[in-house]
């Protein structure tokens, strides 16, 4: 997936399976490169794609983060050839790939600055689907396609997506999905609640960098603790919730962020946020 270059950008990884630059206007690019397996997932893949979060992770200048594709599809899960190869000692493998997997999509979630996927072609398998509904935001080209197939191969669903993909489409969804292996078309997924957006396949590279810019453009703290009480109110009550919000409303509206948001809602002006 090609995308704009903007008018200055620091490649901070330029080689390898995944590569990681920086826009100007605050945008991490996190680029999955291996295009020749339809960017499926061995362990080096996951141990640079955890890497390169990290730095992301421990980066102040990163407001949102675009996460994208190399090639004809975003993602098509893990790679069946490198797991066949295993043999007998396949388990072992499988081991350390789901824990690297899990600490992806972990980091995903926790990452201050909002994830935007974008995805054309497959998103298929536990990394597939992993890296989809463990992001913030997922623009999906018209073309784009959907497929859990874990149960396909006798496993499980890993990556967390038991819980955020019934999160997202509900229980009875999710178990359609997940034990039936349909491939889910764009329009189809936008209906159930799995993407964001659905734009024309030629639009998805434009359309998906104005939303991280838009997303960059927003207060950081306000934005990161939005992201953090949505995310972790999966496994709460109502009432639980309530205090954090109540503790990080009063904290956030100490920030001059905060006062240039009222500022700007009362002067009827566009609010320019700098992250204090």
């Amino acid at each position: 997936m090609s995308t704009p270059i903007p008018a200055s950008r620091e490649a901070l990884v330029a080689q390898g399976p995944v590569l990681l630059s920086l826009d100007s206007d605050a945008v991490a690019r996190v680029h999955l490169n291996r295009p020749e397996s339809a960017n499926g997932m061995d362990l080096a893949l996951l141990q640079a794609l955890h890497d390169v979060l990290m730095r992301v992770h421990g980066d102040g200048r990163v407001r949102a983060v675009l996460l994208t594709g190399e090639g004809k599809n975003f993602c098509a899960g893990g790679d069946v050839h490198t797991f066949l190869s295993k043999g007998e000692s396949l388990p072992d493998y499988i081991r350390v790939v789901t824990s690297t997997l899990q600490a992806v999509a972990s980091l995903l979630l926790r990452l201050n600055p909002p994830v935007v996927c974008a995805v054309q072609g497959f998103a298929a398998g536990g990394g597939g689907m992993g890296l989809v509904c463990s992001s913030d935001f997922v623009v999906a080209a018209d073309s784009a396609k959907f497929l859990a197939g874990a149960t396909r191969v006798a496993m499980v669903p890993d990556a967390g997506v038991s819980v955020t993909l019934t999160q997202l489409v509900g229980l009875r969804k999710a178990m359609e999905i997940l034990m039936l292996n349909p491939v889910i078309g764009a329009a189809e997924a936008l209906a159930m609640g799995l993407v964001t957006r659905v734009v024309p396949d030629d639009r998805l590279a434009t359309e998906a960098l104005a939303l991280a810019r838009q997303l960059a453009q927003g207060a950081p703290a306000a934005l990161a603790h939005t992201k953090r009480l949505l995310w972790s109110g999966m496994g709460r009550g109502v009432e639980a919730a309530m205090p954090d919000e109540n503790q990080t409303q009063a904290m956030l509206s100490g920030t001059a962020d905060a006062r240039e948001g009222l500022s700007a809602v009362i002067n009827k002006r566009a609010p320019v946020f700098k992250g204090r």
